[in-house]
């Protein structure tokens, strides 16, 4: 259930937020300009689906000279920023906020706004979103074409398309 707190926040917002930040549960959170999305942490199939497309993704974008990393923050500050689970890079960056990537990859949950983050994907030119649905067994790949994205069957950043990406997942049970 999407909750919204108008400042002032109650001094126990902070302290959950200050607890989460200690134990580590807000690594998945983000803020979309301004707002506070505190994600809850992920599920078994949204591990494990995470996992393979790690490895799975890892190898194409090798022979294209990328690299793959886990969850980071593709923004500019703390004020706006979004935390997909992967991302395939075209150079490698120290510091905590990524203004781009080459691939995002979503894996959807199913309280999941994924799908609402395209324009600010676009708006941070990023050139591909893979989106991949472990409760439907689904891989939707977009490109940017424009300043908006538009469902592709093939990658043009790494050798994979959707189809093979999706045969290639051993789904987790449903």
């Amino acid at each position: 259930m999407p909750t919204l707190i108008l400042d002032p926040a109650p001094h126990q917002l902070e302290e959950l937020m200050e607890q989460r930040r200690r134990w580590g549960a807000d690594r998945h959170d983000e803020v979309w300009e301004g707002v506070y999305h505190m994600v809850p942490g992920p599920g078994m199939p949204h591990s494990r689906t995470v996992q393979q497309l790690s490895v799975l993704l890892d190898a194409p974008a090798r022979r294209t000279g990328l690299y793959v990393s886990s969850e980071f923050n593709v923004g500019y500050g703390k004020e706006d920023f979004r935390v997909p689970d992967l991302g395939v890079h075209r150079e490698e960056r120290s510091g905590t906020w990524v203004p781009t990537a080459a691939i995002v990859v979503e894996v959807l949950s199913p309280t999941d706004e994924a799908w609402q983050k395209l324009p600010f994907y676009a708006a941070h030119e990023v050139d591909e979103l893979l989106f991949v649905d472990p409760a439907e067994r689904t891989v939707a790949w977009l490109a940017l074409h424009d300043g908006e994205y538009s469902h592709v069957e093939r990658s043009a950043v790494i050798e994979l398309s959707a189809a093979e990406l999706a045969e290639r997942i051993d789904w987790p049970p449903t």
